[in-house]
């Protein structure tokens, strides 16, 4: 089990790296497009505006872990461990209950973007907001995976219900 959550973290990263990787070089024949050759092209900045919002939200959906997102946990800190740990049940249970409800939803207006295009590749819309509904899958699988370890294992530390893999040696 272990091996194979390292593999979903390496391929997430890889895709992560590709997309930045493809920014970059995407960026690069923007500026020199413009300002070498004069030649301004519009598809450059498409391009990077949707690697940009798809690299944000895989980023944080697949990648980072848990420590890694921003808290705001002054009090969750100087909370005792039985409340840090009903703090961290209900913080994940309110995630998953917000983000699931909000799917059906989210999962509508991406899909009425079908009939709108991008003013210059002409690639439908909602190929490039479809990144919001992998992001709420993936927040809620998060979430449900910590709360499950937080119910399985009482002596678990609470501040870090998510479990880390260990990089392979």
């Amino acid at each position: 089990m272990q091996r194979f959550r390292s593999l979903l973290r390496n391929t997430a990263d890889g895709v992560a790296a590709a997309m930045l990787a493809t920014l970059f070089s995407v960026f690069i024949v923007q500026i020199a497009a413009r300002y070498i050759f004069n030649l301004p092209v519009g598809w450059t900045q498409e391009v990077s505006a949707t690697l940009w919002l798809w690299l944000v939200l895989w980023g944080a959906a697949f990648c980072l872990r848990d420590e890694d997102h921003v808290k705001f946990d002054l009090l969750y800190q100087a909370a005792p461990t039985r409340w840090q740990r009903l703090f961290a049940m209900l913080a994940a249970v309110s995630i998953i209950i917000a983000v699931a409800g909000a799917l059906p939803a989210a999962w509508d207006y991406v899909d009425f973007y079908k009939i709108k295009r991008s003013a210059v590749l002409q690639v439908r819309m909602k190929w490039v907001f479809i990144i919001y509904i992998l992001f709420s899958v993936g927040l809620v699988a998060r979430y449900v995976i910590g709360l499950i370890a937080i119910l399985r294992d009482p002596g678990a530390p609470p501040s870090r219900p998510l479990p880390i893999p260990q990089e392979p040696r």
